[in-house]
C-alpha cells in the first residue's frame, strides 16, 4: 500500500471530504478489482483507531491487500475520477 490520498487537518470523516470535494460516492465493497469501471479510481479508508488512511486501489494486488478478510479494520469505499485519483495520491504509472 503506498499510495494515499490526504486530506489537511482530518483524523477522520476521510471518505466523506474525498466525495465532497471529488464528486464521489461512496459504495459498498467490492468484490473484484475488474469490477471497478476503467475511468473510476477506488480510494479505500481505513480506520486506524486514531486516524484514517485513504489509500489509491490502483492495481489487483492493491485491491486484495485492501480487501483482505482477515484485515478486522473497518473500511470505507469511495469511487472517484480515475485521473483524480492519481493526481491526488502522485500515483505515478
Amino acid at each position: 500500500m503506498g499510495y494515499y490520498v490526504e486530506t489537511p487537518g482530518h483524523v477522520h470523516g476521510k471518505a466523506f471530504i474525498i466525495v465532497k470535494e471529488n464528486n464521489g460516492k461512496i459504495i459498498p465493497a467490492p468484490y473484484s478489482y475488474d469490477g471497478i469501471p476503467a475511468d473510476k479510481g477506488l480510494i479505500v479508508v481505513v480506520d486506524n483507531g486514531m486516524f484514517e488512511a485513504a489509500g489509491f486501489c490502483y492495481n489487483e494486488e492493491e485491491f486484495k491487500v485492501f480487501t483482505d478478510p482477515r484485515d478486522y479494520r473497518h473500511k470505507q469505499y469511495v469511487l472517484i475520477n480515475r485521473e483524480d485519483a492519481e493526481i491526488l495520491s502522485g500515483y505515478r504509472k
